[in-house]
């Protein structure tokens, strides 16, 4: 292997952990906003009200200011839901630990990029089925697709560089190359 070929390797081997490093902390910045719900939307109805967004968008201002009393409400009246919620963070924060792997050692963990391209995949016929099941407006559903849409471009980036990397991996004919 030449000097030019270590070289370019190693560069696909830093791109592919800088996307995947990304893609670990919007998993964890994500998660932790899962926790604050109440903080969040109280903030998100005054940061609305009375822009002009709220002019504009007077169906989307009601709807923030709906989901913000709804879940005041709930956690008032039942905070054992927002357990619920809590979950769903920790959820996000295990799965940014499952990164770990690809990161350390991107060619034998490519299972986990492909699992979670899949699970961007999934969130769309999540959006389509469930959103209008619990009464969520389309264009909230839309943005929740985006999300799928969105996280599978870094993915789609790694699982490129990924490849790159077992390609060369198999012309120096390396053990692990050999057992894939």
């Amino acid at each position: 292997m030449t000097e030019d070929q270590r070289t370019a390797e190693a560069a696909v081997l830093r791109r592919v952990r800088r996307w995947i490093g990304i893609f670990i902390v919007c998993l964890v910045l994500s998660g932790l906003t899962a926790f604050p719900l109440e903080a969040e939307t109280r903030w998100l109805v005054g940061l609305v009200d009375g822009s002009p967004l709220a002019e504009h968008f007077p169906a989307a201002a009601a709807w923030a200011e709906r989901v913000r009393d709804g879940i005041a409400d709930t956690n008032v009246r039942y905070p054992f839901l927002a357990y619920g919620t809590d979950w769903l963070a920790f959820a996000h924060l295990v799965i940014a630990i499952a990164f770990w792997g690809p990161y350390r050692d991107p060619v034998r963990n490519v299972w986990v990029i492909q699992w979670a391209m899949t699970a961007c995949a999934a969130i769309i016929p999540l959006a389509l089925i469930c959103g209008p099941l619990r009464g969520i407006p389309l264009v909230w559903r839309f943005v929740d697709m985006s999300f799928g849409v969105i996280g599978v471009v870094p993915l789609l980036i790694v699982l490129r560089g990924i490849r790159k990397l077992e390609r060369a991996e198999a012309l120096r004919g390396t053990p692990q190359a050999l057992a894939a």
